[in-house]
């Protein structure tokens, strides 16, 4: 008798079959790449719909459409951007020693990327998606900074160039095998990648810009606020695929993400909303749902390094700081950073990245997750990896986006005039109206 066909259709080896863990090609799991393939869609459900809805009900309602198409066209262009050199610059090749500062470019149209091919334990095509909805969000956070006055063609220019110039090498100076990550940076799911160079590209956009006419002297309300608590749900929901998916696994790291995710979200909302209500008598929807992505944004650089006890305090911290943060900058230095972006984003991810160097130390015991970086040996040291890290971000973040914008700018031209302004960038740049005004 053939022992390994009665081995097969024995009870057994039926019950062993049932419990073993199936694997794809080249032994990607397949349990992993399934809560990839729902994380990578949670992230691309934070653009479109979630970020577009939050940032459309907070402008006026002339420019509703506008933010709108923004963020769809971002999210076309970066994906096909991303694919064209976008992730070889940020990742290079798979199996390819890593350079310092860029990819290798052997997989510019993902020339090497097949059907067969696993990285970081799943398909590589799956890894290239995952990250794509990263270069997607990225660009889309800018938006905010320079809503209701920058020309269409302008922000898609500037848009295209930054990705490739800024968000690509900065992705693989920590994520990629760069020089960052080899230092140790803990930045788990994009606190220097993410919100550190889209919040400074904002603010350079939104001073080199200007305010809107009429900042500071006429009511600028937003237009829908319950479009923007419903983009603000979306982004809670779609974080979790941003910062538990980021753990590229089905396993307990992702687990931990999760949690401290949500924790600091609930936080920071709180706490955002805890200033107001002190501070004006009142508590409102919009500073509990900015207060919530304040939360979120802080804690991404550590989602994969702290516990839950360390996630409360970083979002409680992150709705306190960013709160000031906003006002600081709109009331005392006149900046019209239209939506926010650099108080929340900006200065949230610099935050969670530098308490993400205190909390993650193993002595702290309740507050760490995973420890120290390879390499790192105390919490001094730490401390000292996460605020170089984050000042480098800032400076290059800075410098190369103001070039950027400059160049823009010669070429044709940043800024709607001011008639085409007061108009409304919905009429005036697509021929369309959101709302009858």
């Amino acid at each position: 008798m053939n022992l390994t066909r009665f081995y097969q259709k024995s009870a057994v080896g039926m019950a062993l079959a049932l419990f073993a863990t199936p694997v794809l090609a080249d032994n990607a799991d397949s349990g992993n790449t399934a809560w990839m393939l729902s994380a990578t869609a949670l992230v691309l459900f934070m653009t479109i719909p979630g970020l577009s809805l939050f940032y459309a009900g907070l402008v006026r309602a002339k420019n509703v459409l506008s933010v709108l198409m923004q963020c769809f066209a971002i999210t076309g262009l970066m994906s096909l951007l991303w694919f064209f050199a976008g992730y070889s610059i940020a990742f290079g090749s798979s199996g390819v020693e890593a350079g310092p500062w860029l990819g290798d470019m052997g997989n510019v149209f993902l020339a090497n990327v097949s059907i067969d091919s696993v990285r970081n334990g799943i398909p590589e095509t799956l890894f290239v998606m995952f990250q794509m909805t990263f270069a997607v969000i990225t660009p889309a956070l800018i938006v905010g900074g320079f809503a209701e006055r920058m020309k269409f063609s302008a922000m898609l220019l500037f848009s295209a160039a930054w990705m490739l110039l800024v968000y690509a090498p900065v992705c693989h100076w920590v994520w990629g095998g760069g020089w960052l990550g080899s230092m140790g940076l803990q930045d788990f799911a994009g606190g220097t990648v993410v919100h550190v160079t889209a919040g400074v590209a904002a603010l350079v956009a939104a001073v080199m810009m200007g305010p809107r006419r009429g900042f500071g002297q006429t009511a600028m309300p937003p237009h829908n606020l319950t479009m923007t608590v419903t983009g603000a749900g979306m982004l809670w929901v779609g974080w979790f695929g941003f910062n538990a998916g980021s753990a590229l696994a089905a396993d307990n790291s992702a687990t931990m993400a999760m949690l401290v995710t949500h924790l600091s979200a609930a936080a920071g909302s709180l706490a955002w909303m805890a200033m107001e209500w002190v501070r004006h008598g009142k508590p409102s929807v919009l500073g509990i749902v900015t207060g919530m992505v304040a939360g979120l944004g802080t804690i991404t650089p550590a989602s994969g390094s702290v516990g839950p006890a360390a996630a409360v305090i970083i979002g409680l911290t992150a709705g306190v700081v960013c709160y000031f943060a906003t006002i600081t900058l709109k009331n005392r230095l006149n900046i019209d950073d239209s939506l926010d972006v650099f108080p929340v984003h900006g200065v949230g991810g610099a935050l969670g990245t530098i308490l993400a160097g205190i909390f993650c130390a193993p002595a702290l015991g309740l507050f760490s997750g995973n420890g120290f970086s390879d390499g790192v040996s105390s919490i001094a040291g730490q401390l000292y990896v996460q605020t170089f890290g984050v000042v480098v971000t800032f400076v290059f973040a800075l410098v190369a986006s103001w070039i950027l914008l400059k160049l823009v700018d010669g070429l044709i031209g940043l800024r709607v005039d001011d008639d085409e302004e007061t108009e409304g960038l919905d009429l005036i740049l697509h021929d369309e109206r959101g709302y009858d005004l």
